[in-house]
């Protein structure tokens, strides 16, 4: 598992034109397709906060969980920039908790766990996919809901096909290059990182590397299915049309 290192203070930066509001719209039509809003949220691999710190606006009780301690950190400086953020915090609306998501856990059950931007492809085996699943079941109360996507399988073989991606602004560059194990479906991502610094003008470069697996959707099933979910759904790119091997992003949706 990655643990986003120099990478957190960029990442907002080259992930600018990520669909978050895909996102959370995806959320709410979730819970509203199940019949309940929530009041306490778990985001599994929260990072910098793109998504925990709109749903703790709209007024959610939101715990934000992530591995890394730089991401963390860039998210808690995000959310203290304005004043409505500061009193959030205050008020406990907001908890950031370092944690390894196939052992998170937190005081109370929650309404609701979700987990986007294909978090669930950084656990590289299936016994941590399956403990991930266990933990998130035992910490959602009955009737919970569990909202996450993954790349599907066809993706990262697409992103092998069609590397290098490369990423010019003035203020950070990328090269990006991937190496496939077609027999594990798992994928490797070489970051070289260009970033401009503010007084010098100068550029810093730093390597990232991160990896990613992809598992078949029917294999997921069955594993939410055993670790006790129901009326386990699966959906393809933010939409509510069942997934095929055309999907990109596939979304899983389990009932406790």
């Amino acid at each position: 598992m990655s643990s986003y290192k120099k990478f957190a203070y960029v990442y907002d930066e080259l992930m600018e034109e990520m669909p978050y509001p895909d996102w959370l719209r995806f959320a709410r039509q979730a819970w509203e397709k199940h019949g309940t809003m929530p009041k306490s949220v778990v985001e599994l691999g929260c990072g910098t906060g793109s998504i925990t710190i709109p749903l703790v606006n709209a007024g959610f009780e939101v715990t934000g969980i992530d591995l890394s301690a730089d991401m963390l950190s860039v998210a808690r400086r995000k959310m203290d920039t304005t004043p409505q953020g500061l009193r959030l915090h205050q008020e406990g609306s907001i908890r950031w908790v370092q944690q390894d998501m196939r052992e998170w856990k937190t005081p109370d059950q929650v309404d609701t766990v979700i987990s986007f931007c294909d978090c669930f492809n950084y656990l590289l085996e299936k016994q941590d996919v399956v403990s991930a699943f266990v933990q998130t079941y035992n910490g959602l109360k009955p009737g919970g809901i569990f909202l996450f996507d993954v790349h599907h399988p066809n993706t990262l073989i697409r992103y092998d096909e069609e590397q290098p991606f490369v990423w010019d602004e003035r203020s950070v560059s990328y090269i990006w290059t991937c190496e496939l194990d077609k027999s594990r479906c798992e994928i490797e991502h070489h970051l070289s990182i260009f970033a401009r610094e503010e007084q010098s003008g100068l550029y810093r470069r730093f390597e990232e590397t991160h990896v990613q697996r992809a598992y078949d959707p029917e294999w997921l099933k069955t594993e939410l299915s055993k670790a006790g979910f129901r009326d386990v759904k699966c959906y393809a790119d933010f939409e509510w049309v069942e997934a095929g091997d055309d999907a990109q992003r596939l979304f899983f949706v389990a009932v406790k």
